[in-house]
């Protein structure tokens, strides 16, 4: 469910929000902070596939040394499709984008979509003397601890604790210094307490939100 990492092995750190196939947005954002994938590393909040142009160029990425994400919902759906056979989901979901594809390409996918299964539920992050949590829609739970136990469904699902920041009732997670969220998508990267939502609609028309926190 956890992976950790360590800021002292890169130069500068990035956590990207929800890219659903919009590669080319995060190519430009990329040249322009004059990104090094030798030095550098992204961190994505999940969801890398659906409704976008480029899901396959995305779901490549993860491939990559520089290239680091938690399991958002739409990796749980495509999983959940190829392993139970009933795809509909998925498809009302901007999976349809599989179908499309030749059957070598979708051979190649599916091994792919199927290590998604494998990614993390949460990232925490140090950099400097700060503890950063990742995680694609929420960590239920007002106390962040090293592996502890929180509901998977709720990790990649729920929106009921921006719901109550957008109601004025949200408070602080303890036990780190800063969280990011993706999943629900906002006009502009909102910030509540020290929680940071930063899935912004690429795939809508909007910016893609990328965040240097190191």
């Amino acid at each position: 469910m956890y992976q950790r990492i360590d800021g002292d092995g890169w130069r500068h750190i990035y956590i990207v929000g929800d890219l659903h196939g919009c590669l080319s947005k995060m190519v430009t954002q990329l040249k322009a902070h004059h990104f090094d994938p030798w030095q550098d590393l992204i961190i994505s909040v999940g969801d890398v596939i659906d409704r976008g142009p480029d899901s396959p160029g995305c779901l490549a990425l993860l491939d990559k040394r520089w290239f680091r994400a938690v399991r958002g919902n739409h990796e749980e759906m495509a999983v959940d499709a190829l392993e139970q056979g009933d795809r509909m989901l998925w498809v009302m979901n901007g999976g349809d984008w599989f179908r499309g594809l030749s059957e070598p390409c979708q051979a190649r996918v599916s091994e792919r979509l199927r290590h998604c299964s494998e990614l993390p539920l949460i990232i925490e992050l140090h950099t400097g003397r700060k503890t950063l949590v990742v995680a694609h829609a929420d960590y239920p739970s007002s106390h962040y601890a090293w592996n502890k136990q929180v509901d998977k469904h709720r990790l990649v699902w729920s929106r009921e604790r921006l719901n109550r920041h957008m109601q004025g009732k949200g408070e602080n997670i303890t036990g780190a210094d800063e969280f990011y969220f993706g999943h629900t998508p906002l006009k502009e990267a909102a910030h509540y307490h020290n929680q940071h939502y930063i899935d912004t609609g690429a795939v809508f028309g909007n910016r893609l939100t990328l965040v240097q926190v190191q």
